[in-house]
């Protein structure tokens, strides 16, 4: 797509950008076309350098730690000489005095309530609101439509009567644990009635109350006969629906016909790594839906079944207090935005000196500005804050440097200082090393940390590509530097005073279709001290908040708090595998795995410009899989090439033979364009074949620069 761009001050602005902000952005709010163009323009221009700045010296810091690796090639690492070296370069901060964060105004979804985060492409309006919407999930459709329920009919369309008992007797076993009655069981209940400010719950002729009373927080409908009984523990609500009618509730005594579980408490609606956003088309259609998002407004309509649905937001939902008061509680999930890191620039606007301007910088302006209708409203967040989740962000100067871009950002808009609060994502190893210092840098406007496997493994390796060949990818997680990481970053943020105030979060479980797995392994980020998780669907988000019940997490942090605190000197153990003796098959299999779930990502990314997607395996299995996962395989597979344990010809030979195997499991999609038909002149295949060869010299390892730029040749040749 050739850009039409149109000259606005030192600014030549995409015509289709220029209109978004000008007719539908900035209406009905108080900033004017003329005074948002003529204060972005001043402050980009005072901004771009500073950014270009910080992205040379990631670039020179890898440079001197490939001379160091280099230098001490056939010497074992002496830790201690290793971090004198970093802090001369100037990558390894001084730590300073203890601190608390002073962030203020922010929603009791992130101080208050622990529970499950979403993740959702903000480009696709249909999955944004999905993800909005998924506050509250039917806990019996969930139970009953994933493995956790075992019957002959699972996967049939046609209701099976035993699977839905047995989803009920799930339920009914959980609140036995949870929201005990004194005296008896959940289970075969006779009916739910209030009674002054009380829960009674009838069985066998006789009445009993729960035993903690102040579990039982209000209902709907007449105190004999409520239609929803609303139940609060942990902070975190179910509502027991009663409708004796519904074919749910026709072997139930009390009528009850579903449990609504408060589900998805925040969702990040995600402009970076989970989208393919690389021109003003892209960028309008994001920008769009989140201001669909804050205004309230955003509509998808769509067929399904042969049916013409349309999807909007959900409204509260109301109920009356046991003190008879009529009260709301919060209909949709708190939403944040990720913007993109500092790294990318895009053609959407380009600066007087004929550069493109950094992407992060145009997100932090935009995606600012549609959250002014939402501060006037206060429908999302209720105290009034923006809350920006920033990405690979590289030590304290940029994270310093990103409260710099929203103080340009709330002076232009007329916002009180620190009214955008920012999510650091500690993903890259230069913060994980220096996290307490990128805490501080940011400590008036820090609401959220978070813990990233894939991408911080990926950094991992790239920075210390020279040190050696890197162990297997699955003896990552069992690795030294890798649990430092993941306790670390608690450790941090609890002694910078998180507990109550700011959320601690752990990353996603990509199994969709895997629920009972997940049901075991999961409840694991809490005990780390996680008070929020990432899940891939409303679905996991209505199982996984099952989890915040059975732990309270911030009595957990309390406990964590006494631990020994992570060491620096594991954190900084680089995982290289000491003469590795693998053979010709369990390297060839190390390969195909990355290689097949790489190009399954890569073909629809390049050729159908879709962000994030259910990825099958080697094995078949669905994977939810975004930019990370490649920049891990790559990376990985790119370092293997580097050290000799295998060879460009080899990878070419299994990227081959991987790529009919992904032509095989996309037959059924009649936009899919197969690799295999020709290697040479499949697009999707050269990119991923570049990210792997190319590795060792892309920024950071990052794979967004080969992405953009191929998905722009794609786009080109489809129009």
């Amino acid at each position: 797509m050739v850009e039409d761009y149109v000259k606005v001050n030192n600014l030549k602005i995409s015509k289709d950008l220029l209109s978004f902000v000008d007719n539908e952005l900035l209406k009905d709010t108080s900033i004017s076309p003329h005074k948002f163009w003529s204060g972005f323009d001043s402050y980009v221009h005072e901004l771009a350098p500073q950014n270009e700045k910080l992205i040379n010296k990631r670039e020179i810091l890898q440079k001197k730690i490939n001379e160091w690796h280099l230098k001490n090639k056939d010497v074992e690492i002496n830790t201690n000489e290793y971090k004198k070296f970093l802090k001369e370069i100037d990558y390894l901060k001084e730590e300073g005095p203890d601190f608390k964060i002073e962030t203020e105004n922010v929603d009791d979804e992130i101080t208050k309530i622990a529970g499950p985060q979403l993740v959702v492409p903000i480009m696709n309006a249909r999955y944004a609101l999905n993800a909005a919407n998924a506050r509250w999930v039917s806990l019996y459709d969930s139970l009953y439509g994933t493995n956790i329920i075992e019957s002959e009919e699972g996967g049939s369309e046609r209701y099976d009567p035993n699977r839905g008992q047995e989803v009920i007797k799930y339920v009914r076993e959980f609140f036995d644990k949870h929201i005990p009655i004194d005296g008896t069981s959940w289970k075969n209940i006779a009916g739910l009635k209030i009674i002054g400010k009380d829960l009674v719950i009838l069985k066998d002729d006789y009445e009993y109350n729960l035993k903690d009373k102040n579990k039982f927080v209000g209902h709907r409908g007449d105190a004999d006969k409520p239609t929803a009984v609303i139940i609060k523990n942990n902070n975190l609500h179910f509502e027991i629906i009663i409708n004796p009618k519904a074919f749910s509730a026709a072997h139930d005594i009390a009528g009850i016909s579903d449990v609504i579980a408060e589900s998805a408490v925040s969702t990040i609606c995600d402009n970076e790594d989970s989208v393919a956003a690389v021109d003003s088309e892209d960028k309008v259609k994001c920008y769009r839906n989140w201001l669909g998002l804050m205004k309230g407004d955003l509509k998808v309509q769509f067929e399904k079944d042969g049916k013409n649905l349309e999807r909007k937001l959900n409204p509260d939902r109301s109920y009356v207090s046991k003190e008879g008061l009529g009260l709301k509680l919060h209909g949709r999930s708190l939403l944040l935005i990720r913007n993109v890191g500092h790294l990318m620039t895009n053609s959407s606007i380009i600066l007087k000196d004929g550069k493109e301007i950094p992407e992060g910088i145009m997100d932090a302006f935009i995606t600012t500005a549609a959250a002014l209708h939402d501060l006037k409203k206060k429908r999302n967040s209720k105290k009034g804050s923006v809350y920006i989740v920033k990405p690979k962000m590289h030590g304290p100067e940029e994270t310093a440097f990103t409260d710099l871009i929203f103080t340009k950002v709330e002076n232009l808009l007329g916002l009180k200082k620190n009214t955008c609060k920012i999510g650091i994502m500690d993903e890259e190893r230069r913060t994980s090393a220096n996290l307490k210092e990128c805490i501080r840098s940011l400590k008036k406007r820090v609401f959220f940390i978070n813990t990233g496997f894939l991408d911080r493994t990926g950094d991992e390796m790239h920075t210390s590509m020279e040190a050696g060949p890197m162990i297997k990818k699955g003896d990552m997680k069992s690795s030294k530097w890798i649990s430092a990481y993941e306790n670390n970053n608690v450790d941090i943020g609890l002694e910078c005073g998180f507990h109550g105030k700011a959320q601690i979060g752990k990353g996603m479980w990509a199994m969709p279709d895997k629920m009972k797995e997940m049901m075991v392994e999961k409840i694991n980020h809490l005990k780390a001290g996680a008070n929020c998780a990432w899940v891939p669907s409303p679905t996991a988000a209505s199982l996984h908040a099952l989890h915040y019940h059975q732990i309270n997490i911030f009595d957990e942090q309390k406990k964590i708090l006494g631990r020994e605190k992570a060491k620096l000197d594991d954190l900084l153990t680089i995982p290289i595998a000491n003469r590795p003796n693998w053979s010709v098959e369990e390297i060839n299999s190390e390969i195909s795995n990355s290689a097949q779930t790489l190009l399954g990502y890569v073909v629809r990314w390049i050729d159908q410009g879709v962000g994030c997607s259910k990825v099958p395996d080697i094995n078949n299995i669905g994977l939810m899989e975004d930019r990370a996962t490649l920049r891990i395989s790559s990376q990985h597979i790119a370092n293997w090439i580097h050290h000799g344990i295998t060879t460009k010809i080899q990878v070419i030979e299994i990227m081959k033979q991987m790529a009919k195997i992904v032509d095989k499991q996309n037959e059924l999609d009649k936009n899919y364009e197969k690799m295999s038909d020709n290697f040479e002149k499949s697009l999707s295949f050269k990119t991923a074949c570049d990210l792997i060869f190319k590795g060792k010299d892309q920024p950071s390892g990052y794979t967004e620069p080969l992405l953009h730029l191929n998905r722009i040749n794609k786009k080109s040749i489809q129009s």
